[in-house]
Parts: structure tokens; sequence; C-alpha cells
């Protein structure tokens, strides 16, 4: 099993300094072999600019380097360059590849024949390790020889909407607190919106997880696929909106949108970049190690000599080479597609984004983005819910604030539901005694897509009729039993299907079953390929938690207490982010 490998490499020129001693040597060798090429005739021997001699290629060696979609136009263009300059005798393939796919490629082991890549973030190399790990799978191997380009993380939006943001400072904590709508790209996939992510958690309080965990799931309540497509959202939306991208992404969608511009915006607490590593692909042909030489015969030029590296044994690390030294014409090409230069300096002429460079941190690390993503898919699971809501006498009782218990979930209950995107499913019951004939339940409204407006309308009805709806005892029991039935029906495997009910009592219906009884009954219809958990929460004085906690649990689910009714939004982020650990919770 192999072991990865994850480490910088000394730039170009610390190489070339410490090999000093090899130039006079190559330079004696090229000047022997011109000597004896004038002797002796030779035809069709060309010298370059640093005396090395070539001859017209007999075979040219392939190049296979994977490249984010974002830097690949340019490498190509940098690449053909390369491939044509005289004795480098290479033909370069420049494969644009989606960087999360490129990982989960390398994890699986069958990269074939590539050489090099270059992702848009070096935490992908972490995040290609982790899926081999969690596959089983030997870890992959790299190697990251030198950064080829970076670009800020910015808050982009339209030309007429930056006013409207200009009116209180644009911060990382200002998008935690909700005070700016803001999209995030997939962080699945994007990197920037993952970086954007770790922003947002460092400046979140440490001793209450729910603020990061809650402004997760407002943000993952519409979830655009690329940047692109969120910035059209931006572009439609009517209230000012902000996206996480990068300036390269507002550069590049200026150029083929200039009709509506995009324009980067930096927060005002700073902000960090993404950097493009040549990551070298480790094995028996590729090993870097295994292929640097002391001769410099079959070279390109007397810089090939000084870093020990044959061009035909190792092309990948020519190529790099030729990046690292930041040569005027492939630095004025990354330029020309948005792009600072590795140190995150040089100046661009692009819409949308400012010439010089804006001050920037290196991301968080690796480990830190992974945790993140493990919490953020999670969070943003697609829900199949229905809420089973108590509408016993006891919630017309005055909470702690003067309002009824009832006035309170309905504040609590307007705001968790803008917390869902268009693509979860939410139906709603209520529940006392006796609501219809002896039935304890009442189906206020099916279970369907919050995407459709006349159900969400429907919704909100049923939410303000509530105070009406209320009479009778508290029958608990048999309304759960009934209410994980009724989602059973019709499962959806691509979605969390659960129950979340909410009371402030206990189980009152002595005509109903008894706890030992539900408890049986939810075990018997137990499946686990389609498991339905179930979520309680109790809010008020006088809830059973011991008896919660005990259904809750015998479903993978988890039972909550809102010891003072106001707390119904807080515990409601803790029912939602706990998803992953059931039946395990703590």
């Amino acid at each position: 099993m192999t072991t990865r490998r994850h480490r910088h490499r000394k730039s170009f020129w610390q190489r070339w300094k410490k090999r000093w001693w090899l130039v006079p040597i190559a330079l004696v060798s090229v000047a022997a072999m011109v000597v004896a090429g004038i002797q002796f005739g030779a035809v069709g021997l060309l010298t370059n600019a640093f005396g090395s001699i070539t001859e017209k290629c007999a075979e040219l060696r392939p190049i296979v380097i994977a490249a984010d979609p974002s830097i690949a136009p340019a490498l190509t263009t940098i690449a053909a360059e390369f491939d044509d300059a005289e004795g480098n005798c290479t033909a370069t393939e420049i494969r644009s590849m989606v960087s999360a796919d490129a990982a989960a490629l390398f994890a699986s082991g069958v990269a074939g024949e590539l050489d090099a890549w270059v992702p848009d973030s070096s935490a992908w190399l972490d995040r290609s390790s982790a899926i081999a790990t969690s596959l089983g799978l030997a870890t992959p191997e790299f190697e990251i020889g030198e950064y080829v380009a970076s670009t800020p993380v910015v808050l982009a939006t339209t030309a007429s909407q930056v006013s409207a943001l200009s009116a209180t400072p644009l911060t990382w904590t200002a998008l935690l607190a909700g005070t700016a709508s803001t999209l995030l790209p997939d962080p699945e996939s994007s990197a920037a919106s993952l970086a954007g992510l770790a922003q947002l958690q460092s400046v979140s309080s440490a001793e209450d997880p729910r603020q990061f965990a809650g402004a997760m799931i407002a943000m993952g309540k519409t979830i655009p696929k690329s940047a692109e497509e969120a910035f059209e959202l931006v572009a439609a939306a009517a209230m000012p909106t902000v996206v996480v991208t990068t300036e390269r992404e507002v550069a590049a969608y200026n150029k083929t949108s200039p009709a509506s511009p995009m324009i980067a915006l930096y927060p005002s607490d700073g902000t960090v970049e993404l950097t493009y590593p040549f990551v070298h692909l480790i094995g028996d042909a590729q090993d870097s190690e295994s292929s640097e030489s002391a001769s410099a015969v079959g070279g390109n030029s007397a810089a090939a000599a000084a870093t020990d590296v044959t061009i035909a044994a190792d092309a990948p690390q020519a190529l790099l080479a030729e990046l690292a030294t930041a040569s005027g014409s492939a630095a004025a090409v990354l330029a020309s597609e948005g792009f600072r230069n590795a140190e995150g300096g040089g100046d661009l002429r692009l819409a949308g984004v400012p010439e010089a460079a804006t001050a920037a941190q290196p991301t968080a690390d690796a480990a830190v983005q992974i945790a993140i993503l493990r919490s953020w898919s999670v969070l943003t699971l697609r829900s199949r819910l229905l809420v089973v809501i108590d509408v016993s006498g006891s919630m017309l009782e005055p909470a702690n604030n003067g309002l009824r218990r009832i006035d309170v979930f309905q504040l609590a209950a307007s705001e968790a539901l803008s917390k869902f995107s268009g693509e979860a499913e939410l139906g709603v019951w209520a529940f006392s005694q006796n609501r219809v004939g002896t039935q304890d339940w009442e189906d206020l409204s099916p279970i369907a897509p919050l995407s459709d407006p006349a159900h969400v309308q429907q919704i909100n009805g049923v939410v303000a009729s509530l105070p009406d709806r209320i009479y009778g005892y508290t029958g608990l029991y048999d309304t759960i039993l009934a209410a994980v039935t009724r989602v059973k029906e019709n499962y959806d495997p691509t979605k969390i299907n659960s129950v979340l009910l909410i009371t402030d009592g206990f189980n009152e219906d002595d005509n109903g079953i008894d706890l030992q009884t539900l408890l049986d009954s939810l075990k018997a219809i137990e499946d686990p390929k389609q498991p339905v958990p179930v979520l309680l929460i109790g809010f008020g004085p006088d809830t059973d938690l011991a008896s919660m906690t005990t259904i809750a649990q015998s479903t993978g689910g988890a039972a909550y207490s809102a010891a003072v009714p106001e707390d119904l939004g807080k515990v409601l982020v803790d029912a939602l982010t706990q998803r992953a650990c059931r039946p395990n919770c703590s």
C-alpha cells in the first residue's frame, strides 16, 4: 500500500543555486559538441540562446494534464507555446476536469495516463485521500510542485445593487447573521464556496455552534450548481444579493456577458485566496525523484541541466519550471483570464475587478474545510417532512414573555419555514384529542413540494389558523404512530423522510395506546431500508422529556427541550443539524 506524499517542492531558482557547478560542465559539453558538429560537417543542428544543441524531434513525448475548467484554457495556450519551443519535443494535452471529479477519479485509483493535475485548491488533495479511505482503497500519492496562479474569494453582485449594499459594512459577520442575502454555489464542487464557509465559521461563535449551522441551513435553501447560475439568480433577485465566488469567475463572466456585468466586492474584514498547485502524480513513470539526472544531454536548455531534470523522462516537471519562472508570456496569458500570480500579486485590466491586487490570506486548513463539507452535506439533505403540531388547550396558556404558547410557536414556525429550500416537501398535521371522531390528529396540509407557491400559501394559512383550532387534551402516542405510518406510505429514498412533532405537554389520552404499545408498534413497522426518524421538540415546563427521548431514540431520531418557548427556533436548528449522528446523538 502506497503512502501519500503531499509536500512543497523547492522553487526552480532554489534548485538552480544549489547546482550552479553543473553550468560549466554543461557549457563545456555543449562547446565540445559544437566543435564536433563543425568538424564532421553535421547538418540540421541548431543552437538555441543557451548554446544547447538539438535536432528535429524523432518523436514527441506526450504530456497529459488534468486541469480545473477555470484554468484549463490558459494552460492550453501556455502548453501549446511550450510544445512549439525548440527542442522540447513534447505534445501536451490539457484535459478540463472539475476538481471535485478529478479528486474522486484519483481516489478510485483509475487516473490512467495522467501525468499531472492542476486543481483550484490543494484542499482537493486531502478530499481525494478522504474519499479513498472511505472506500477502503490505497491513498493516492501526490507531490505539490509550484503554485502557478491564484485568485481571491470575493462577494459578487450586479452594478445596480452595489449602492444598496454599501449602506452597511459588507463583512463575513454580516453574511453569517443573514444581514445580506447570500448565494453559495454548491460547495461539493466549488472551492470558493467551501473557502467562504470556512471564513464564516472563523467569525462565528465558538460557544454557540447553532450560529454557523443555522447560517448554512439558510444558505442551503437555494444551491446554484455553478457561479454562472448564481450570477443569473442575483441579476433577477428582488433584494440585494451577493454570490460567494472568485475574482476570476467575475472576470470570466463579464467577458461573455458584458451587458449585465458583475462587480467583485471585498469583505471589509478580509478575505482568502484560492491557489492553483501543479500536482505531480507519483508513480513509476512520473516519480520526480527517480527522474533527476546529472546529465544535461537531451535537455532543451541550460536551465534543464541546472535542475537535473531530463525533459524526455519528466516533461511535466519541465513545463512546471516554465510556469514557475513566471515568464512574460505565461503571466500575460494567466492575467488575461483573470488570475493573479502565485503570490497573489499582479495587475488585471478586466471589467468588474480592480486593477491592483487586494490582500488575501491563505484558505483554512484542508482538514477544517473537509469537516465543514461533511456538515454541509448533512444540513442540506433534502427533506420530506411531516410537521405535527400540538393544539391542545394548554397551548393557550401564557409564555413568560406575555404571549400565549401558540403565539410563540407561530413566530418560530414562520422562521423555520423560511429555512427550507423549494426542493423540500412538507406537510402539516394538528393534534390534540378526538379531532376527527375519535381520531386524535387532523390532516391540514398534505406532504408536497415547497416549490409550489400554492402549497406554501396553504401552509402559511394553516399556521395562521392554529389559535382557532385549539381544544382538548393531548393524544400524543396515537398521533406519533399514525404520523410515522403516513410518512412511510409514499417513502422517497432520495430524501430524509421524517416526522417533526412539537408539543408543550405529555400524553393525556386514556383511551389511546400506552408508551410500551407505541414502542412495540414502531418496532413492528421498522424497516432499516426506509427509516423514518421522529424528532420531538417539547417546549414549556410540562413536557415529558423522558418519554419523548425513549420514543425518538427507538426510531433513530432525537428529542429536544426548549425550556423557554422563545428557544424553539434554536432547538429546531439542533434537530436539523444532528441528522448525521442518529441514533447515537449526544
